[in-house]
């Protein structure tokens, strides 16, 4: 991947580009421009040392030089805040300049993306400005040491490109019958210099392919093809057919009654479509400057008859490598983890996305706080999820924001009209809990993974700027209890029309997270040596502590809204005195059995209930939560075929039609945030401190799984555990822990060991 180092914060982008003009064209018919420029070596091919080509654009561009692609990367730069971290990719592209014989030809082809591709949902059309532009220079070094540098500026030309329409909510299409016309001048344009930085976050690349598992002919009499997997990303094939053949391809993730079911993409029409050249060597097509969600696809037009091995699905994502691994005797369990590592890759595309279907696809602040520490086990987040923390601040400091937005990049704010969606004329986008406590809990999720102090004093001013702007919104009893609240989002019991409508308490919920969040800035503080920061939100957090336990705890232990979300947060945010905490977790562990399992929680919930139960003593009753499979549960989905995390815990009804409410995703990774459970309490591996520079391994075996086996591929090297509990009582535990690297080990019976490096049994 293509990333700064493990230092902090943006590196402004290179002096090559001292050279270079933002150049755009306007185009024709609404066709793609392909914008390009021819110029003389200055020494001989051979004598090519070395070259480099950097750029960036509003929008999205492919670079081809001499004829070949100068990366394997697609959607280039990614999607930042625009307005002040628009990034630079450089790339290797000495074999291709040594290719081209006594000149170069460069060009680039230039679509919307994220810039101006009417992006939201609903009617938003939210764009950051109405042209696309690209900045580019390559820089040529030869073997005596001489540069040449060829950027934009306005000699280069535009064509047209067969691409007539591109965004990513609706598809692509193409009609190779089209000419691309005459060379015509490019115009200079303006890309404000002081928003570029060097990459800081993973490219977006292609990962693997899948054949269609089926192929057959729906009632209808549309062709459908079943790829096996919720995947995101797109179509590609070569195909022969006579000129003018119209082929279309439609996107789904879901069927109902036999047909796709492309109610949950709302607006978006997730459409590709290629009108054929007549080639006798055929036409190929992949369209890369759009994206799906999808597992089903319809196609029509296809010339002849259509086989697996005519097609292909390409899977999609930013550059993240797997870290995390987990098997288990229970195949449900299994299945939910494998969802939840496909519902990673596919929203983690150049932003932490809640959907990567439908007419949103925004970064969400909330379902990424929920899911931090999940994401941080199965995959290499660490350059991913800082540079979008660095967003966040980039965010929170736009005018006339001073809190951090419910989506990062806040692409609402541009909505035609200006009013968020979330108002009646009055923006409400103010600070939330959960979804403003981002800036922290994703944070702490990176500094207990990869134990960066660097990385986590740059995120520091994003915490600071969250927690000030609560401090404005407390009402005069120090609680969190006035103004818009998300609150426990999906709550299952909550009307399908109004998923904010939760059982609990939204000021009981929203204090408890400004706790937890003023707690962890005061560590930071302490470990960057701001020891008055430190005394302030440490202040802040034990007067918010004697208020939420004034308002809403009783002796008892009961807790304001009485429902296991509330609960589950009083107890795994360590809000509860000793004597009540015990009784607090008797009542949740009552509420999880009146409601037979079925789970009850929404985002706010969910990441914790698990926990709450295990640290409780309840170590059954959180087995027995996870593993219940009626609905609503988080293996409900799994007995419905699911194949990625679902947005609702019904969003598919048991007679197989599709939930009626309008948010209805079938890959959106938040409540999945159950896998950290699973990987730190049954698999029983965690960071006993940051980084993992000291291990702890401690599986906590429970009814319906016999045996777990998985690995952590760990900063500090791969940590490897596998158990087995037998009907006699009998345990067994082998650990593998990496050179120098010291281990507490606890087993079930309370039993610990302390080892250093090595494969260890017990």
């Amino acid at each position: 991947m293509t990333t700064t180092d493990s230092t902090t914060a943006d590196a402004p982008a290179a002096a090559p580009f001292e050279s270079a003009t933002a150049i755009t064209a306007d185009p024709t018919d609404g066709r793609a421009p392909v914008l390009s420029t021819r110029a003389a070596l200055q020494g001989p091919a051979s004598a090519i040392a070395g070259a480099e080509l950097l750029a960036t654009a509003h929008g999205i561009y492919e670079a081809s030089l001499n004829g070949a692609r100068a990366t394997d990367s697609v959607l280039n730069p990614g999607w930042t805040v625009y307005e002040s971290r628009l990034q630079v990719q450089r790339f290797d592209v000495t074999e291709q300049a040594r290719s081209g014989g006594e000149e170069i030809e460069l060009s680039v082809l230039l679509g919307r993306g994220w810039w101006n591709g009417d992006f939201g949902f609903g009617d938003a059309a939210s764009n950051y400005g109405d042209e696309n532009a690209l900045l580019a220079a390559l820089v040529i070094t030869y073997a005596d040491g001489s540069t040449q540098t060829v950027a934009t500026d306005e000699t280069w030309t535009a064509t047209d490109s067969p691409i007539t329409f591109a965004t990513i909510y609706d598809g692509q299409h193409e009609d190779r019958t089209l000419a691309a016309g005459d060379p015509r001048p490019v115009r200079v344009t303006e890309i404000d210099r002081s928003t570029l930085i060097e990459q800081a976050s993973p490219l977006i690349t292609r990962h693997e392919t899948r054949r269609p598992e089926k192929i057959w002919t729906s009632p209808s009499g549309k062709t459908l093809l079943d790829f096996g997997q919720n995947l995101v990303g797109w179509l590609r094939f070569t195909v022969t057919g006579p000129a003018g053949t119209e082929i279309t391809l439609r996107h789904a993730e879901v069927l109902e009654h036999e047909e796709l079911g492309t109610r949950p993409l709302r607006a978006a029409k997730a459409t590709d479509q290629l009108v054929l050249s007549g080639d006798v060597d055929g036409d190929y097509f992949e369209p890369t400057f759009t994206f799906h969600g999808f597992r089903y696809a319809e196609v029509t037009g296809w010339p002849g008859e259509l086989t697996a091995e005519d097609i292909e699905a390409v899977v999609v994502h930013s550059d993240i490598p797997r870290t995390g691994w987990f098997e288990s005797s229970h195949e449900g369990v299994n299945q939910l983890i494998s969802n939840s590592i496909w519902s990673q890759r596919g929203n983690f595309l150049a932003v932490p996305t809640d959907c990567p279907q439908r007419d949103e696809r925004l970064g969400w602040t909330g379902d990424i706080a929920a899911y931090a520490a999940t994401a941080a086990y199965q995959f290499d987040v660490s350059d991913f999820l800082h540079s979008w923390l660095l967003d966040v601040q980039a965010e929170a400091s736009l005018p006339p924001l001073s809190f951090v937005p419910f989506v990062v990049p806040d692409i609402l704010k541009l909505r035609v009209g200006g009013a968020d969606p979330f108002s009646d004329g009055d923006p409400k986008e103010i600070p939330t809990a959960i979804w403003g406590d981002a800036a922290v809990w994703v944070a702490e999720a990176l500094w207990n993974a990869y134990g960066d102090l660097d990385r986590l004093r740059a995120e520091y001013p994003g915490m600071v700027l969250h927690l000030e702007s609560v401090e404005r919104a407390l009402s005069p009893t120090g609680l969190w209890d006035q103004g818009f609240q998300f609150a426990d989002w999906l709550d299952p019991d909550a009307p399908a029309d109004s998923p904010a409508d939760a059982k609990a308490d939204k000021g009981v919920v929203a204090t408890a997270c400004l706790i937890r969040s003023a707690r962890f800035a005061a560590e930071t503080a302490r470990l960057l040596g701001e020891e008055a920061d430190a005394a302030r939100w440490q202040d802040l957090a034990d007067r918010t502590l004697a208020a939420f336990t004034e308002a809403y705890v009783s002796a008892d232990g009961h807790i304001v809204s009485d429902c296991a979300t509330v609960y589950a947060l009083a107890i795994t945010f360590d809000l509860l005195d000793e004597g009540t905490r015990p009784r607090s977790a008797e009542r949740l562990a009552e509420l999880v059995r009146e409601a037979n399992y079925q789970v009850s929680t929404g985002f706010a919930g969910t990441p914790f209930v698990t926990w709450a139960l295990s640290e409780t003593g309840h170590v059954e009753d959180a087995y027995r939560l996870l593993l219940e499979d009626s609905n609503p549960s988080w293996l409900y989905p799994v007995s419905m075929g699911a194949t990625t995390i679902w947005e609702r815990w019904d969003s598919m009804l048991p007679d197989g039609s599709i939930n009626p409410g309008e948010m209805t995703s079938f890959n959106h990774y938040a409540l999945g945030a159950v896998a950290d459970w699973i990987y730190q309490v049954i698999l029983g591996i965690r960071a006993a401190e940051p980084g993992y520079r000291r291990i702890l391994i401690q599986p906590t075996p429970g009814p319906g799984i016999d045996w777990a086996k998985g690995a952590y591929d760990s900063v500090v090297g791969r940590i490897e555990v596998s158990w087995e509990s037998a009907a006699d009582g009998s345990f067994a535990l082998t650990a593998t822990i990496p050179d120098g690297i010291e281990a507490d080990v606890v087993l079930p019976d309370g039993a610990r060991h302390t080892v250093t490096g090595g494969r260890h049994s017990f």
